[in-house]
Order: C-alpha cells, then sequence, then structure tokens
C-alpha cells in the first residue's frame, strides 16, 4: 500500500511541471499560425534579399552584391517609373481625399434623404475587382468606339485618345483610381465623423461661427485620425500600384503610365531578372517606409 502510493505520488506531475505545460500551451496553439507565416511571408521576403545580391548569368546565379541597388540609380526607366508614381501620389492622391472628405460631409448631413442607399452607392466601387473595373474603364475609353468619346460626339467633341496618348493616359489612370477609392475613403472619414460631438457644433453656432467655420475649426481637427489613415493607405497603395495601369495602358503609351510596381513586373516576370527585380521590391519598400514615418510627423498628433 505504501509503495503504491510512493509510485502514484512520484508520478504525479509537480507544479513546476504544470507551470511550464500551462506556459507552453499558448505557443503550441499559435504555433501552426507561425509556421505558415515563416513558410509564406518570412521565407520569401528573405530569399527576395538574397536575389536582390545575385544577377543571372547564362544559366547561373552570381553573387554582385549591391551592384542590383546601385544600377537603380543609373536606371532611367526606373527614374521614369519612379516620377509616374509620384505624380499620381502628388496630384491624384490630395485631389481624391479632398472629394472623400466632402462626400463624407456630405453623406452625413441630415438634410440628404436616404443617406444609406448613397452610402452603399459610393462604396459599391471598392468591392469591384482591380482587373475587372480595369478591363470596363479600357472599354468605355477606348478611342474608336468607347462609350465616353460617343457622348462627347453627341455634343460634338472630337474623339480623345485616352489611352494613347501620354498626358490623356495619365489622366484616365487617374480617373480610374479615383472612382474606384474615394468612395472607400469617404465611408472611414464618415466613421471619425459621426464621432465628433455634436456639442462642438452648436458652441461654435453659439459663437457666430459658419458653416466654413465650423468646418475648419470643429469638423477637420476632429477628422485629423482619420485623414492620417487614409493618407498613409493611399501613399502605400499609390506606391504599389500595378493592376490599373498594367490593364488599362500596359504601362504606355512611351511609358507615360509606367509605375513602381508594373516595372518591377515586367522586370520579374518578362525579363526574368529577379535579383534586379527584388532590389526594386526592397527600394519600394524602403520608400514606403520613409513616407509613412514623414507622414506621422507631419499629421501625427502633436504631444
Amino acid at each position: 500500500m505504501t509503495a503504491s502510493t510512493t509510485g502514484a505520488a512520484v508520478s504525479r506531475p509537480s507544479a513546476r511541471q504544470r507551470r511550464r505545460r500551462g506556459t507552453a500551451a499558448p505557443y503550441l496553439f499559435v504555433l501552426p499560425a507561425l509556421l505558415l507565416f515563416a513558410g509564406f511571408k518570412l521565407y520569401p521576403i528573405a530569399w527576395s534579399f538574397v536575389l536582390s545580391l545575385h544577377r543571372k548569368v547564362g544559366a547561373t546565379e552570381t553573387f554582385v552584391g549591391a551592384d542590383n541597388y546601385l544600377r537603380l540609380a543609373e536606371d532611367p526607366l526606373f527614374l521614369t517609373a519612379l516620377r509616374n508614381t509620384a505624380v499620381i501620389l502628388l496630384v491624384q492622391v490630395p485631389l481624391m481625399l479632398a472629394l472623400a472628405t466632402g462626400l463624407a460631409v456630405a453623406l452625413d448631413s441630415t438634410l440628404l434623404r436616404g443617406r444609406p442607399v448613397f452610402r452603399l452607392g459610393f462604396f459599391l466601387p471598392m468591392v469591384t475587382g482591380l482587373v475587372a473595373y480595369g478591363i470596363v474603364f479600357s472599354v468605355l475609353l477606348n478611342e474608336e468606339y468607347g462609350l465616353v468619346n460617343w457622348l462627347l460626339g453627341l455634343v460634338g467633341i472630337d474623339p480623345v485618345p485616352w489611352l494613347t496618348q501620354g498626358m490623356w493616359a495619365r489622366i484616365s489612370l487617374g480617373l480610374a483610381l479615383t472612382w474606384h477609392y474615394t468612395g472607400y475613403n469617404a465611408v472611414i472619414l464618415l466613421a471619425r465623423l459621426q464621432t465628433i460631438p455634436r456639442e462642438l457644433y452648436d458652441a461654435a453656432a453659439v459663437d457666430g461661427a459658419g458653416a466654413f467655420a465650423a468646418f475648419r475649426h470643429v469638423t477637420l481637427p476632429g477628422l485629423r485620425p482619420a485623414l492620417l489613415l487614409t493618407t498613409v493607405l493611399s501613399t502605400i497603395g499609390t506606391l504599389q500600384l500595378f493592376d490599373e495601369p498594367y490593364v488599362l495602358t500596359g504601362g504606355g503609351p512611351d511609358n507615360a503610365t509606367l509605375t513602381v510596381g508594373v516595372y518591377l513586373y515586367q522586370n520579374a516576370f518578362k525579363y526574368f531578372d529577379f535579383g534586379y527585380a527584388s532590389a526594386i521590391a526592397y527600394a519600394l519598400t524602403l520608400l514606403v517606409g520613409v513616407l509613412g514615418l514623414l507622414q506621422f510627423r507631419l499629421l501625427g498628433e502633436k504631444s
């Protein structure tokens, strides 16, 4: 009896062992997710960096160090793609966010009837597939048989080379991006707008502030966190822009709509220069990080 009792006591886990098992249990539950993240995220990121230090010579990969990164500064096509992306970022993004802010204010107005219907209507473009809406715009803006030029012809305006002339191709790309993303940003701003206390508007009215003064001193400061969020998201999306220019113009005409994302794709899957494409990807990542930090510094809350 004593021996069996002693054996049971020996086989029973100690308090320390139970604590260790309890500490390890959460890690066992997240282990599958960690393995998937490591296999499908960390490993490709690390291998992409390794590729960026190599160049394919014949059938072999040759280590070239930082040559691919130095090549970026001397590559006229990369500089063209960077300039085109910067133009979209500096022109289209502020215009889109200004429209989204005005739209959010309009959708929050009590004077508007059927507000849920309008909110849904303006958000619907966001759920449209990138390739699908790119194809739709390419058909609408076709110079010969597009609906837009047909409507312009009804009022006596000559056909516009929307997708075959550099300036008009950039405008077409900007129109497509604005149509697709304005409603999405407006919904984010609207959600923030609805959290601003109405008492602030009442106090501003008592002090004699008009509609513009209330917008400037109450609405805009209240929207600041949402404006920061939409600005950062729009900046990241613009720097990674690929689907729309690839479907609409393929980066043309004459590289007028060539973006960094399209150029990266061309180097990787058209020229099979994976080392240089990886260097472009890491340069783009650095650019996104730097611009994101600058925007947080400039637009973030001041302590």
